[in-house]
């Protein structure tokens, strides 16, 4: 290809962190700007940034998509507390408290919500890559969560009016204090959770002498840089017993203690899992569905994959948990939820307990049921929804608008797919261990992903799947759903750049899939060519035995697989691209 391919419309390019940023600007540079004319919209969303322009640049990317149409979104840090003092630390004139929540928090969930976007994850169809399910029949891994708190004890329903929810709190003064406030729409959902910190503090010393006791390597599971005032603060009140009166009993029994962010450990410890451990997943909305999965698992095992699995993940409208307002409450007293003035729902709480209000958007809920059936009628999937209606009317707005759009997709004359609404433990067992030969699993946020993570680390690696962000009003923010691999950075900077490890297969894929949508809005079938191609070159390297180390040994020939680093990848993928034109 000796001529430039002209692009009309600008690209919006969101840039990332670490490793997963040294290989983004190695693709920019290679299959970018090397074979296209074509105006970039360039980002900065690294952590450094986001927190100098106090979170200004997440704004600006979600202006950008909204503007323009068209992105990718690398792959960013989320700084827990120990990065953001180090990052303080270099910038001594930010003041932390006059910091804008956008400047610390993932941006993921803002841009997702700025955008009115949903998520939809499913593995590339690689032809030469196998999934060698692990053996979990009779493992010896347990999981323990608690019994009370979360959203099992929850206080739920749908809005009667249209108007503000306030979460109100009453302490010893008597005085009624706001903590939160946010516009709800009648038929809106709404939810408030609150944990009881004491009974945190026990499960701890529950969890971590079972271990000792059973002589089990002890993993702690939760989302705290996200949810911070509800995650965060159980995460902090276990692990201050832990380090204070369990490490050293751990250490002396030759044990181990990890933590990591629960949708990592899910996949982690599902699609590779330890001999012998106990599992602590101390939120028990989440905890429950995986208590439920490893005990089917260990049973029956996971059966080898040969089915197209797609995740929906809905993220826009108020975002779930991930929307929520939470914190810890400053001391013993009352929590209240007020709608147009009018208490709707009361609970004691005491002093240290964190509490979660959370709500959704039934017009954006039914966008996202939407799109998913238009998703599986036009690609031939059965559809699989989680839904706790029973007990939860927060869910239970979710079937009625099932019911509303099948109706209307029958009106329009398109036929609705074959679909079943089961509670989102089965929704999970189904995913993983009776897997339908194509189906896509719509869940909530929180579930959603960890979902993902767990069905793209069975399929091969988190650098195997295809993420796509897709807005009401068209616009596509296509992303890798890997982190940023910083232990690979770590040693790539050790190394002086030397040891450039990392699979780009998920980011040059969304790169493919955003110059192939530019390509149809301008009808420009040079650049569909090319970016049908740049995809096909891709799976082509990858079924020739050219991979990273990541997929060593997981190809159908391990004996001619020939492993790369970065840059090895992506130029054999460019040979393989030059050959075909």
């Amino acid at each position: 290809m000796t001529t430039k391919i002209k692009v009309q419309k600008p690209l919006v390019i969101l840039h990332g962190d670490e490793m997963a940023q040294v290989a983004f600007e190695q693709i920019l540079e290679q299959f970018i700007h090397r074979y296209l004319e074509i105006e970039l919209v360039e980002i900065d969303l690294t952590a450094e940034n986001r927190l100098v322009t106090n979170g200004d640049a997440v704004r600006d990317a979600i202006a950008a998509l909204k503007t323009h149409g068209v992105g990718i979104k690398n792959a960013g840090m989320t700084v827990n507390r120990s990065q953001l003092d180090d990052l303080l630390a270099e910038y001594p004139h930010i003041d932390e408290s006059q910091l804008d929540k956008l400047a610390t928090k993932s941006p993921n969930g803002a841009i997702r919500k700025g955008i009115g976007g949903n998520i939809t994850r499913e593995d590339i169809q690689f032809r030469n890559l196998q999934q060698n399910p692990p053996n979990w029949i009779d493992r010896d891994i347990d999981v323990d969560t608690m019994e009370h708190g979360g959203n099992k004890h929850s206080a739920n329903a749908l809005s009667k009016a249209t108007g503000i929810v306030k979460l109100m709190f009453v302490g010893a003064s008597g005085d009624p204090v706001e903590l939160h406030r946010r516009k709800i729409k009648k038929g809106d959902p709404w939810l408030l959770s609150t944990n009881d910190l004491d009974a945190v503090r026990r499960w701890a010393h529950r969890f971590f002498q079972r271990a000792l006791d059973e002589k089990r390597d002890a993993y702690l599971g939760l989302k705290d840089t996200v949810i911070p005032g509800y995650d965060g603060v159980m995460r902090e009140a276990i692990e201050t017993i832990y380090f204070e009166q369990y490490q050293a009993q751990f250490e002396q029994a030759g044990l181990n203690y990890h933590y990591e962010l629960i949708d990592a450990q899910a996949a982690r410890i599902i699609a590779n899992p330890p001999e012998r451990a106990l599992w602590g997943v101390p939120d028990n909305t989440t905890g429950r569905k995986l208590f439920k999965l490893v005990r089917e698992l260990k049973k029956y095992g996971i059966p080898s994959r040969d089915s197209n699995t797609s995740i929906s993940r809905m993220s826009a409208g108020g975002g779930d948990q991930y929307g929520s307002f939470n914190m810890p409450v400053p001391e013993d007293g009352i929590v209240k939820v007020v709608i147009d003035g009018v208490e709707k729902h009361a609970r004691e709480v005491k002093a240290g307990d964190p509490i979660l209000l959370m709500s959704n958007d039934r017009r954006a809920i039914k966008d996202w049921v939407r799109q998913v059936f238009e998703d599986a009628s036009r690609n031939s999937k059965e559809v699989y929804f989680g839904l706790k209606r029973e007990y939860m009317e927060y869910d239970d707005v979710f079937s009625d608008v099932i019911n509303e759009v099948r109706t209307e997709l029958a009106a329009d004359n398109t036929a609705p797919p074959s679909f079943m609404i089961m509670r989102p433990s089965a929704q999970l067992k189904k995913m993983i261990a009776d897997p339908a030969r194509s189906a896509i699993y719509p869940a909530l946020n929180l579930d959603g992903d960890i979902f993902s993570d767990i069905s793209a680390a069975l399929g091969g690696s988190l650098a195997t799947a295809s993420s796509i962000i897709l807005s009401k009003d068209g616009t596509l923010l296509y992303e890798a759903p890997h982190g940023t691999a910083h232990d690979l950075y770590l040693r790539y900077q050790e190394t002086d750049g030397k040891e450039a490890n990392f699979n780009s297969s998920a980011l040059l894929y969304a790169v493919a899939n955003a110059l192939e949508t530019l390509g149809d809005r301008e009808q420009n079938q040079p650049l569909i060519d090319y970016a049908l191609g740049l995809k096909q070159a891709l799976i082509d390297t990858v079924g020739q035995g050219t991979i990273t180390g990541d997929l060593k040994g997981k190809t159908l020939e391990p004996d001619n697989e020939k492993i790369v680093d970065l840059y090895g990848f992506l130029d054999a993928i460019e040979a393989n691209l030059a050959s075909s034109h």
